[in-house]
């Protein structure tokens, strides 16, 4: 009989990562020698463990891979990618793209990658860090000229009276050919080398089973949902639990090098070294 290996699993408390870890919460799937211990965190700090190297496995920003590319390497699953949608910027009043240059803008960290999205798209702006569930009521309190919403505020915040400046997910699908916008990855730490593809395979069994038994999944991530009810919700989970989720492929992987390679050139992070894709 195998040792029983011990993982953390780093991810947020938001119903899209509840739904893909569902099975592994609920012992739905054998995970052979495996016992994962679920670490519940806001995506800030969890790029900022993995600075340290203190998960065996995270979801970060793909934005942060940048800085830890070292230690981690990217799984094939657990990404969220944007297939022409994303995170947003809007304003009390509508604004065109060019017109958001200087503005103070709430951003929901400066380690997301919307941020440096963001960066890409329209240049210098003043970046206000503000949880990302403050953004929209703050933005409509007229705090800020503008915030970057991520989230379920994608779908909701038309119910604050706000308009839509620019739509990141678009704006990358146009900018790079139909690549999907790269928002979250899922990494393992390099330490695991052999043992990567095995709990790999895990992790996506885990998501498939989701995708399998959505109704009871769902169910389990409405825990996580902020007040969502059933159907946003769903939506919500549909959008970033999808076919990219389970394995993004050489298309996810191509839009994962873009981003990287277009911010670097643009000075926004360092070149990134030792780019590794787990592949099962």
């Amino acid at each position: 009989m195998s040792a029983t290996v011990n993982l953390t699993l780093g991810h947020s408390p938001d119903p899209d990562d509840a739904f893909m870890h569902y099975a592994l919460a609920r012992g739905k799937i054998d995970t052979g020698p495996y016992r994962f211990e679920h670490v519940l965190q806001d995506i800030q700090t969890l790029n900022e463990r993995a600075t340290r190297g203190e998960l065996d496995i995270t979801a970060i920003s793909v934005h942060a891979y940048a800085y830890v590319a070292d230690k981690y390497a990217l799984l094939p699953s657990g990404a969220s990618m944007g297939d022409r949608y994303g995170p947003m910027v809007v304003a009390r009043e509508p604004l065109a793209p060019a017109d958001l240059r200087g503005r103070r803008i709430a951003v929901p960290g400066l380690m997301t990658s919307a941020y440096l999205e963001l960066r890409l798209a329209i240049g210098d702006f003043e970046p206000v860090v503000v949880p990302f569930d403050r953004i929209i009521e703050e933005v409509a309190a007229g705090v800020h000229d503008a915030g970057l919403i991520i989230h379920e505020g994608q779908l909701t915040y038309r119910n604050q009276g706000l308009h839509s400046c620019l739509e990141l997910g678009p704006w990358w699908d146009d900018l790079t050919g139909g690549l999907p916008l790269p928002l979250g990855a899922n990494t393992i730490h390099k330490r695991h080398g052999e043992r990567m593809p095995e709990i790999a395979r895990i992790l996506e069994a885990s998501i498939r089973y989701g995708l399998e038994h959505r109704a009871e999944a769902l169910d389990y991530a409405l825990g996580w949902a902020r007040d969502m009810e059933v159907a946003l919700a769903d939506e919500f989970v549909g959008m970033y639990v999808n076919h990219w989720t389970l394995d993004y492929g050489d298309k996810g992987r191509a839009a994962i090098r873009e981003l990287l390679d277009r911010a670097h050139r643009a000075g926004l992070i360092p070149q990134v070294h030792g780019l590794e894709f787990v592949t099962t």
